[in-house]
């Protein structure tokens, strides 16, 4: 790690400590909530050109920095005060966690020497420190200025080394105020880890003497689309991705299969193939839905070296950056010669296959076809989209709205919470203020995070939000039917939508149906502020 020396002017304190060494990390936005704790990290950040977006909720923070940093390919940053306010962001990083996000949550703590006392201190918590640690990669308690700093530094290190997942550091609110000396601590650089060249030969010998190889990749795999893209037309191997790889293969390319690993005829023909490769992707039950890969020709690349035998065993386990392997077998490829080309069997094949996947998906997904089908032809290609823990999400966006880019379909397929698409739709857009935001949820996961309609408005961003109505919880409504119990707790009271939005200070609309709510959303993209559509499903 190395620190800077200190500048001609100092800012004198801990709070200072904090917000120049996010700005030194290229940090120019955080998500959070100023509070009594942390107002000395908040009293630099303008000075900095550092934007605060503030939630009206800790966790909506959260899940709006998760979404920031798949979109702006850098870290999110929250900042909270101290006690529930770190508690509140919790559960977004468990989600972070959980699908491999990196996200930095900076907290203010109770005061030196007042953790552990139950001394009734302003937040007093039992130990936030190890309820945060219990859901990140990393997380410390910074006692000095300094340390402070060089806690955010290794933090940014931790982030971008392995698995990109959420850290945690806290502070306690007395040393935010204590004098600094300026030096700003700055990451070092952790190399990845070295490539084996014989599992890159092996590989490249059991893809290049495929009939039928097949490419699955999932979140790990979106720093090498460039390689994907390649590797899968040097073999012309058809990709199927999990919801996390959704676009690392343009959807619209002859090779994808788009987002259907779920799909037991996407698994038939998976443990079908003679070479699976498997890109950053833990292969588990929240893709597959109760299904198994059980091909015995598996070839797994990952950056954790605890991936590479879970859920599915490896015949080669390469642990390596997804680029640098993938560049490699290409090479490896190359050097083997010219690879036949695909017959015309194989097409008729894959367009058997693909046809398959469209039925299958049809059969549990019908009702929410029509507007995951009418927004994706009504909305502009370069489309941002969030889903949620939402029957219209993970039965239809994930299989109806193809899309032509990494990052451009933002959900949690294994947390699976409720409340996400809001927020995340923030923080996309907060990212890349040019693109189309849109997010398509269900009125339950809607109310989780109503609030931060406040956020868009207040903020002023054009993002059109799109709810499929249908009275409560569906999904746990259709589980007691299966079950033969009577609803109960499933159908709720819905607030009228269209004038709550408007009470908030956006536009609210009702549509007919989806063509309606489609040519809805898409006018609302050319009007400042949010827009909010509702459409009413059985």
């Amino acid at each position: 790690m190395m620190t800077d020396a200190p500048p001609t002017t100092l800012h004198h304190n801990g709070g200072a400590a904090v917000a120049e060494t996010l700005q030194a990390h290229g940090v120019d936005t955080i998500f959070g909530i100023p509070g009594t704790h942390n107002l000395e990290i908040y009293r630099h950040l303008v000075r900095l050109g550092i934007r605060p977006v503030t939630h009206r909720h800790e966790q909506g923070a959260g899940y709006a920095a998760d979404g920031y940093s798949q979109v702006a390919g850098k870290p999110g940053v929250v900042i909270t005060t101290s006690g529930p306010g770190t508690l509140n962001a919790m559960v977004a990083a468990g989600t972070s966690y959980a699908e491999s996000r990196p996200v930095l949550i900076i907290s203010s703590g109770l005061p030196s020497g007042t953790e552990h006392l139950d001394g009734g201190e302003l937040h007093d918590t039992k130990d936030t420190l190890a309820a945060m640690a219990s859901m990140t990669e990393w997380s410390t308690r910074a006692r000095t200025p300094r340390e402070a700093t060089e806690a955010i530094a290794h933090a940014f290190e931790v982030m971008r080394t392995g698995r990109p997942r959420p850290v945690y550091v806290e502070i306690p609110s007395d040393v935010l105020g204590q004098d600094w000396d300026g030096r700003i601590a700055r990451a070092g650089s952790t190399p990845t880890p070295s490539l084996d060249d014989a599992l890159v030969h092996r590989a490249a010998q059991l893809l290049g003497g495929a009939s039928h190889p097949a490419i699955i990749v999932g979140g790990g795999s979106r720093g090498a689309d460039a390689q994907v893209r390649r590797l899968a037309e040097a073999l012309s191997a058809p990709v199927i991705s999990t919801c996390n790889g959704k676009g690392v293969l343009p959807e619209d390319h002859p090779l994808s299969l788009g987002a259907q690993i779920r799909l037991k005829a996407a698994q038939d023909w998976l443990n079908a193939s003679d070479a699976l490769l498997v890109i950053g992707s833990e292969l588990g039950d929240s893709d597959l839905w109760e299904g198994k890969i059980t091909s015995p020709h598996v070839i797994r690349i990952d950056i954790a070296q605890s991936q590479l035998a879970l859920n599915a065993p490896a015949r080669i386990a390469i642990h390596a950056d997804a680029a640098e392997a993938l560049t490699a077998i290409q090479a490896a490829l190359d050097q083997q010669g010219a690879l036949a080309e695909p017959s015309d069997a194989a097409a008729g094949d894959l367009a058997e296959l693909k046809a398959a996947l469209a039925a299958e998906a049809r059969s549990d997904g019908e009702l929410w076809f029509d507007i995951n089908n009418e927004l994706r032809l009504a909305l502009p290609e370069n489309t941002i989209i969030t889903g949620d823990s939402s029957q219209v999400t993970y039965f239809g966006t994930v299989h109806f709205f193809p899309v032509p880019s990494k990052n451009s379909f933002l959900y949690m397929p294994r947390v699976a919470t409720l409340g996400y698409a809001l927020p995340a739709a923030i923080g996309a857009k907060v990212a890349r203020p040019d693109a189309p935001v849109i997010a398509l949820l269900g009125d339950g996961a809607l109310m989780f995070s109503i609030q931060e309609l406040i956020t868009v408005v207040e903020q002023g961003l054009t993002i059109v939000v799109v709810v499929a109505n249908n009275g409560g919880y569906r999904e746990i409504r259709d589980q007691q039917a299966a079950r033969g119990i009577a609803p109960v707790g499933v159908d709720l009271h819905v607030p009228d939508l269209v004038a709550l939005a408007n009470a908030i200070g956006a536009t609210g609309e009702r549509a007919a149906n989806a063509q309606d709510a489609a040519a809805r959303a898409r006018a609302a993209l050319g009007r400042p502020g949010p827009t909010v559509i509702t459409l009413d499903f059985p």
